[in-house]
């Protein structure tokens, strides 16, 4: 297998993306995880620019020995000699140099004949190549370029002395078949080509920018030009990681390797998000938060029983630490009798599916069900008792103004629906009043605790009440993402344990 060559410019293409300028301490800290990660070349910057992209290229060239560092010139002799000066410290350095080529750039931004473009990469390439061995040669707007220049243009750069030709889609144009076929007939038709490296450095204006880099190394093209997490220039470049995986995963398909250290992949992505502050996306692929988590019952199913069934790539090979499967209205009892055998409990058959039920109806309230939130429900449910009293509904009325009301509506055990309104000092007291209307049996609240299951607006709210009823003191307690809910249905636990203390129709095996 041949290796692809992986040339990471997040220090330099990452850099323009809007609002991700960054120091010369968070390049250094990159340009050290880039290294540890296993890429071949990290372009430093754009020397001539500025003094911080200068200082940056030196820097990281001074520091970093084990890789490739190149720096960016446009093919004039002041560029050219501000990135010498700029990677005389490193160890193997490599200039980069580009032009544009193609006739829109050349009529509107250049404003160059084509002779003179051939002219000026002959002469900065002679130039630079008289200082420096291994000189790489972009063809700015390649994909746009006329295919008989374009061919001739990379003919002039290999026989001035350059060693990688790289093909830039430089504003994300090309499509995947098209694009291949330039790299092959640039591959078969100008002559020397096979003495330098293909490379390729696509852009995601189209959402192409990793299938476009794809099919080049299909074609011939043994570098690959990328960033972490794809950022870049307006809409980004070829994702690193989606490169290399590819690559990794459908080597069948390939036949090529690379040196990247995959399992460093997510901490370089989490690294380059948090320094440059641009945010991962969850569903982003390899390295998003959603990218081995699993919700679908059908999927989870799969999972368990053989991993394959719905992952092509192990979390591990990347850097997460397992699967993950996500718990909520998709997810089916397989998964969930899972979690609750992992979160230690043991439950029978009737008990499970009554939480399940439970747990379905709060995971259609909640966005995200956490292990606290499925283990509220597990207390709740083996603290159950007799249903003599069922909540059916609870509406409550209160304001600054306002006599606070609660409007309550329970069921019996023989299937009765009752309903009753009262009032109270607040909306809590209000329910509680009616709950004692409706169900004979007034009791005094000694105890009212009430807390967050979990995070979050919508965390789950545990409510803990004790109760007084004659001789009889016992604890109700109900959770519930509305808390006027939970104040009622942990209200009514108590209650239900009273009536059947009294009924002596009812055992519960809960402790008061």
């Amino acid at each position: 297998m041949s290796r692809i060559l992986i040339f990471d410019t997040t220090l330099r293409d990452g850099e323009q993306a809007p609002g991700a300028s960054l120091n010369i301490r968070e390049k250094l800290e990159i340009a050290r995880q880039l290294a540890g990660l296993g890429v071949d070349v990290i372009e430093g910057g754009f020397p001539f620019t500025s003094q911080g992209d200068f200082d940056a290229v030196r820097a990281v060239s001074e520091e970093v020995k084990d890789v490739s560092i190149a720096a960016l010139a446009r093919v004039r002799r002041d560029d050219i000699d501000a990135a010498l000066e700029a990677l005389k410290p490193a160890r193997a350095p490599r200039l980069h140099l580009f032009v544009a080529t193609s006739d829109i750039h050349l009529e509107h931004q250049l404003r160059k004949s084509r002779s003179e473009v051939l002219d000026m990469t002959s002469e900065a390439i002679r130039y630079a190549k008289r200082r420096m061995s291994d000189i790489e040669f972009s063809a700015m707007d390649a994909s746009r370029t006329d295919i008989a220049f374009l061919k001739e243009v990379v003919g002039v750069a290999v026989n001035a002395g350059a060693t990688t030709i790289n093909i830039p889609d430089t504003v994300g144009y090309a499509l995947p078949g098209p694009f291949a076929e330039i790299i092959r007939e640039l591959a078969s038709n100008v002559p020397g080509v096979d003495r330098v490296v293909l490379s390729v450095h696509c852009h995601d204006d189209l959402g192409l920018a990793v299938a476009n880099s794809l099919a080049a190394v299909e074609a011939g093209a043994r570098q690959v030009e990328c960033t972490v997490n794809g950022i870049g220039e307006r809409a980004g470049n070829a994702a690193l990681e989606e490169i290399v995986m590819a690559i990794n995963t459908r080597r069948d398909h390939f036949g090529h390797t690379c040196s990247v250290v995959t399992n460093r992949l997510l901490a370089t992505s989490r690294l380059v998000s948090s320094l440059t502050g641009i945010y991962v996306q969850r569903n982003k692929a390899v390295v998003g938060e959603n990218a081995f988590a699993h919700e679908a019952g059908i999927h989870q199913d799969g999972i368990l029983k053989e991993r394959i069934t719905y992952e092509i790539m192990k979390p591990e090979d990347v850097g997460f630490a397992k699967s993950e499967l996500v718990l909520g209205k998709h997810s089916g009892r397989h998964a969930f009798r899972k979690r609750i055998s992992e979160l230690g409990y043991e439950l029978s058959d009737e008990e499970l599916e009554h939480t399940f039920r439970q747990f379905k109806a709060l995971s259609d309230k909640k966005k995200e069900i956490f292990d606290a939130d499925i283990e509220a429900i597990i207390e709740a449910e083996t603290s159950r008792v007799p249903q003599v009293f069922e909540l059916v509904s609870v509406q409550t009325y209160s304001g600054t103004n306002s006599i606070p009301t609660a409007t309550v509506v329970v069921k019996t055990q023989q299937g009765e629906i009752k309903q009753d309104a009262a009032t109270g000092d607040g909306p809590v007291d209000a329910i509680y009043r009616g709950i004692d209307r409706l169900t004979g049996i007034p009791g005094v609240l000694s105890d009212y605790m009430i807390r967050a299951v979990t995070h979050g607006k919508d965390a789950l709210g545990e409510v803990s009440v004790e109760v007084e009823s004659g001789s009889l003191k016992v604890r109700g307690r109900a959770a519930s993402t509305d808390i006027l809910e939970a104040s009622a249905l942990a209200y009514l636990h108590a209650v239900n344990k009273i009536a059947a203390r009294r009924g002596g129709n009812a055992k519960s095996s809960a402790k008061p």
